[in-house]
């Protein structure tokens, strides 16, 4: 799914991406009249969507000059989203496990090309031996989800060994190396062996080697059960699938479109891959710290964000936890985005400028590229004018 939207998903942020090249963003700061004109389409592009809350945080040489929210966090409760807002990042997860896993590596506390089971001997050894790196870059042949519902489980997994359960005796796709197959189960796997590799458990060492680091004041486990300050109530929009499925009664109490509380889902069965709580600010501040040295070594980054390929040579577009692409000047773009029951996000990073937007809503599937693509015109219509 990352890989068939990256070319149009890139098309859209590269106006926003290329805002360093205002005046006003070389200053560190955006002008008022820029300010009034993101807001507003920002705004508008929330009700045409029925958004009931995002949030909107942007960063221009490294620094962050921009953040805000927009509409209800908690619409039971009148609660306004804020940019302090907590959300799920859902695959937004991915990246912070990556950067974990190579900390380890240029550590040398972990091999990214041993048999993973060196670190996580709750995977069972499979027919091929199985890699982090491959793992990193969805290469492992280890399943995605592959029944309905799958994705939005609510049992609850005490931990990452535990959780491993799900999928952990099932055959491998396809003999690693030799197929792209994106998988959140493969990152569930990582978040073992970076236990393995620590000595600490998944959460310790995100806390103490990632967030607190990058200055991550708001971020943590998506714990079902945790009061969690600031959290975003999730919600889905009712599809005319979705209505078709009801019995009679209930098709008479409402209509395709309407905004419904999310269905049910424990994210502790992928949390290195898809169960981290944050805000748009914090994953602005992931992003800085990665791009400025502040997490791993910069040839460390290098080697994160080089596409991998096949066996066969064919380039998958995804390195080690990211996906690359590039703008029309050649630069390089990383990004990911997440999607799961009550929430949407996106993170995008020209590393070139210092450039980064990072948008998180409360609502589950739905498409913020459009969010992007809007700013970024009213950004450069402000900058002509």
């Amino acid at each position: 799914m990352m890989n068939r939207r990256l070319f149009a998903y890139c098309l859209a942020v590269i106006c926003l991406l290329l805002l360093p090249a205002a005046s006003t963003a070389q200053k560190g700061t955006l002008s008022p009249e820029t300010i009034r004109k993101i807001e507003t389409a920002v705004e508008s592009e929330r009700k045409r969507l029925n958004i009931p809350g995002l949030s909107v945080a942007i960063a221009v040489g490294n620094q962050i000059v921009y953040s805000n929210g927009f509409g209800m966090a908690d619409l039971e409760n009148s609660i306004p989203a804020k940019a302090t807002t907590v959300y799920r990042t859902a695959s937004i997860a991915k990246p912070m496990t990556a950067v974990a896993v190579m900390r380890l590596a240029e550590q040398g506390k972990l091999d990214l090309d041993a048999p993973i089971q060196k670190y996580c001997p709750a995977f069972p050894e499979k027919n091929w031996p199985v890699t982090a790196r491959q793992l990193l870059g969805h290469l492992s042949g280890v399943r995605h989800y592959k029944a309905r519902g799958e994705s939005a489980g609510t049992e609850h997994f005490f931990s990452i060994s535990d959780s491993l359960k799900i999928f952990r005796d099932d055959p491998l796709l396809f003999e690693p190396g030799t197929k792209y197959s994106y998988t959140t189960f493969g990152y569930s796997v990582l978040g073992c062996a970076i236990e393995g590799a620590s000595g600490m458990s998944y959460a310790e060492y995100m806390r103490e080697s990632v967030w607190k680091p990058a200055g991550m004041e708001q971020t943590g486990v998506d714990d079902h059960f945790r009061l969690i300050p600031n959290r975003a109530r999730g919600y889905m929009k009712l599809s005319a699938n979705d209505l078709a499925q009801l019995p009679p009664h209930l098709k008479a109490q409402v209509k395709a479109g309407d905004i419904l509380n999310a269905q049910l889902h424990d994210t502790s069965m992928k949390i290195p891959g898809g169960g981290i709580a944050s805000t748009a600010v914090d994953l602005a501040k992931f992003a800085i710290a990665v791009n400025t040295d502040k997490l791993v070594k910069p040839a460390t980054r290098e080697q994160m964000w080089i596409v991998q390929k096949t066996k066969d040579g064919k380039e998958t577009g995804y390195a080690l936890g990211w996906s690359i692409g590039q703008t029309a000047e050649g630069m390089k773009l990383v990004m990911h985005n997440g999607n799961q029951a009550g929430a949407r996000s996106e993170l995008s990073l020209l590393p070139a400028k210092g450039s980064v937007i990072a948008i998180m809503a409360n609502l589950s599937d739905v498409p913020l590229n459009e969010v992007l693509r809007v700013v970024g015109q009213e950004v450069i219509a402000a900058i002509r004018e």
